[in-house]
């Protein structure tokens, strides 16, 4: 499956709910397994980012639903990367 890095900012509504984070990460993981991925990894973060998860899901429909219901509850923003592993990345590197 795909693996993609989401860079998560607190909103100001994240903030004033900081005490519920660990739930509301639970509920994440929860999402992302029911749509049929897994979280990976999911670690608050110092500096720029408050918080950092890694997803492993069978399309980007499946990540882009997960997120767009994840912000939607107002706590978060997100940025989106899609990562690729040694083996993707060598059959990337024999295209060129």
């Amino acid at each position: 499956m795909p693996t993609y890095v989401v860079l998560i900012k607190w909103t100001d509504q994240g903030v004033k709910n900081d005490r519920d984070t660990v739930q509301r990460a639970r509920q994440y993981r929860s999402d992302v397994e029911r749509r049929g991925g897994k979280l990976s990894s999911f670690y608050w973060t110092q500096g720029q980012y408050d918080m950092v998860s890694v997803i492993e899901a069978p399309d980007e429909q499946m990540v882009m639903a997960t997120l767009l219901a994840l912000e939607s509850l107002g706590n978060v923003r997100t940025q989106t990367l899609r990562a690729f592993n040694e083996t993707e990345m060598e059959t990337i590197i024999q295209k060129m």
